[in-house]
Formats: C-alpha cells, sequence, structure tokens
C-alpha cells in the first residue's frame, strides 16, 4: 500500500544512491567542468530518462533474467569497467580544450544507454523492484509510483554534480591546474570502475 511512510522511506533511498559517487556522477562532473552546466543538461535528462525505463521493466520482472542468469550482471561489470577505463583515458588532456567547441557532452540517450551497463543502477533498480515496491497496488500503479518518484529526485540530486564540474570552470585557468584536475578525475573513474568490477 502507498503512503507517506513508503514515500519517505523511497525518496531518502533514492536521494542517497543517488547522491553517492558512482559513475553517472563521475562523469557529470567532468562534463560539467568541461562543457558547462547548460551544455550538460542533455546528459542530465537522459540519467533519469534511462533509469525510470530500467525501474519499471525491472519490476516488471527483469530482475529473474538475473536470478535465472546471474553471469549477465558479470559481463555488465566488465563493461561499465571498460567504458570508465575509456572515459579516463578521454579525460587525459581534455581539459585543454575548456572553452574551445571541441568535443561534445553525452547526448541524452546515450546517457539513457549507459543506465543499462551501470551496475550501481541496477543495484537501485533491483532493490525498488525488492524492497519498495508496494505489492498490493495494482502494478501499474506500482511501477508510476517507483518511476516517478525516481525521476522527482533523481534530476535534482544529480544536478548538484554537474553544477559542482560547472563551477570548477574558473579554478582551471593554468596548464598545471588542468593537468591536476584532469588525472585526479581519470583516477576516480578507473578507481570507480575497478570498485564495481570487484564488488
Amino acid at each position: 500500500m502507498i503512503n507517506f511512510a513508503l514515500f519517505s522511506a523511497l525518496a531518502t533511498f533514492y536521494f542517497t544512491m543517488f547522491f553517492t559517487p558512482g559513475p553517472n556522477n563521475a562523469m557529470l562532473t567532468a562534463s560539467g567542468m568541461k562543457f558547462g552546466f547548460i551544455r550538460t543538461l542533455p546528459h542530465l535528462i537522459g540519467i533519469p530518462l534511462g533509469h525510470i525505463v530500467q525501474i519499471g521493466l525491472t519490476c516488471f520482472g527483469l530482475a529473474n533474467l538475473f536470478l535465472l542468469y546471474p553471469e549477465i550482471q558479470f559481463y555488465m561489470k566488465i563493461l561499465c569497467f571498460v567504458y570508465l577505463l575509456y572515459l579516463g583515458w578521454k579525460m587525459i588532456g581534455s581539459f585543454s580544450m575548456v572553452q574551445k567547441d571541441t568535443g561534445r557532452p553525452l547526448r541524452f540517450y546515450e546517457a539513457s544507454l549507459f543506465q543499462f551497463v551501470n551496475p550501481k543502477a541496477w543495484s537501485i533498480a533491483i532493490t525498488v523492484a525488492s524492497g519498495f515496491f508496494p505489492a498490493q497496488e495494482n502494478i501499474i500503479i506500482g511501477v508510476s509510483f517507483v518511476t516517478i518518484t525516481a525521476a522527482v529526485i533523481c534530476f535534482p540530486t544529480i544536478s548538484l554534480w554537474a553544477l559542482f564540474g560547472s563551477g570548477l570552470r574558473k579554478f582551471i585557468n593554468d596548464e598545471k591546474t588542468k593537468k591536476i584536475i584532469e588525472y585526479i578525475l581519470a583516477l576516480l573513474l578507473v578507481f570507480t570502475g575497478l570498485f564495481i568490477l570487484i564488488k
């Protein structure tokens, strides 16, 4: 049954999971730094869109696939790790292009599709489907409840990371600072990928 207590618990869970560091937030910080907040908006919009589809599908029964074929999650972890390695490699030297029109932020459909190889996003979806789904409700109402709540909490929460990255743009004027930030962000992406891989 949907009530305020369930909504509060779900909203708290979403906020905690969306705010803590992970692949999406690392990528949003880097995009905010390189392209600014406005140009990062398609990326920001794509994450909740992909995630609510993912949560909806999981609630409709996609989670059973992971129970039947647990190796799927392992392959997704490898894909995510490789993608984050690639992003880390691309990060080196990228801030020399800040304020120039080279490169581009992720498009909204790319950010949406990334959720389907993002193990953190899958763990959120599976936890919601198993722990927060109002089983007594009609399935359409239940799915609407968990996905709309996700959308309402996700966008403003992850926006903080893009705003943080955008705010750091003014500090990357000299080459030395650019290099330090590039390497720190690249290492953070690699460490995030390693954590996902060995978790």
